[in-house]
């Protein structure tokens, strides 16, 4: 998929996970539901930090693209010092390991860790990242060119600083879900775990499939690219991801929201 695909259905996703919480009797306040939505749509561009062409690579100036070349060959580092004798050659780490389960169940909780060590300062640089990632996979029409940058990250700075103070304040969901002394923005990583893993799930419908499984082998492969029979995958950019994915993921994400705020 493409990111402005990969962005709308990490938001639906949290949305649909607000809905499932207020229907389980657990619901979400409303900036936990609003950051959630929004961080899960930036870390639904986050496994592609694999790819130099990717909107994740872009986002960071420099730094972004820098750290793209070494997760990049970081990747492709564990592909060949894991693959069996089954899985094809490769000659870079495209869709390896940050396309995996594992890798999302490490950064997702990486996140939480950092957060509740971090203090206030870790909740705002996670944020922050996010809300830039966030910017450039909804709003991908406004945010084309290297002009832009600037006014992207100041934006999602604003955005941090705002939410993170609504946030703090008593009821509002810093200690959303968990609840003990010192677990507050515990819950951070679930909407990055889940982010990554709905990227992996979009790939997977797409013609190349996902490992999202290793390091599970699945027969003689190690990077088994998971995926539904042939005949259902599309190309990414194609007609199906623009004409039915997008307006699906809306439509659900809306149906999601309002489910969760109790509106229906």
């Amino acid at each position: 998929m493409m990111g402005p695909a990969h962005s709308l259905s990490g938001a639906a996703a949290w949305l649909g996970v607000g809905a499932a919480t207020a229907a389980a009797g657990r619901p979400m306040p409303w900036p936990v539901l609003l950051a959630g939505a929004l961080i899960c749509a930036g870390a639904a561009l986050a496994p592609d930090l694999d790819h130099k062409a990717a909107t994740i690579s872009r986002s960071f100036g420099p730094v972004s693209r820098w750290l793209c070349e070494i997760v990049d060959k970081l990747s492709y580092a564990v592909y060949k010092a894991t693959k069996k004798p089954a899985d094809p050659r490769r000659s870079g780490g495209h869709r390896t390991l940050t396309h995996t389960w594992l890798w999302a169940v490490l950064i997702g909780g990486g996140a939480s860790a950092l957060a509740i060590t971090g203090g206030r300062w870790a909740v705002l640089f996670i944020l922050f990242v996010h809300m830039v990632l966030a910017i450039e996979g909804l709003l991908w029409r406004a945010t084309r060119g290297s002009s832009s940058d600037v006014l992207v990250w100041l934006l999602a700075a604003a955005s941090a600083w705002i939410i993170a103070g609504i946030l703090d304040e008593p009821g509002n969901g810093a200690s959303w879900l968990f609840t003990e002394p010192g677990q507050e923005y515990l819950w951070l990583g679930l909407p990055i775990v889940l982010g990554a893993l709905v990227h992996d799930i979009g790939d997977a419908l797409t013609v190349s499939g996902c490992p999202v499984l290793w390091p599970i082998p699945v027969g003689r492969k190690r990077w088994y690219p998971v995926g539904p029979p042939k005949a259902l995958r599309f190309r990414a950019g194609s007609w199906v991801e623009l004409k039915v994915l997008m307006p699906a993921f809306m439509l659900l994400g809306g149906v999601g929201c309002a489910a969760a705020l109790n509106v229906i």
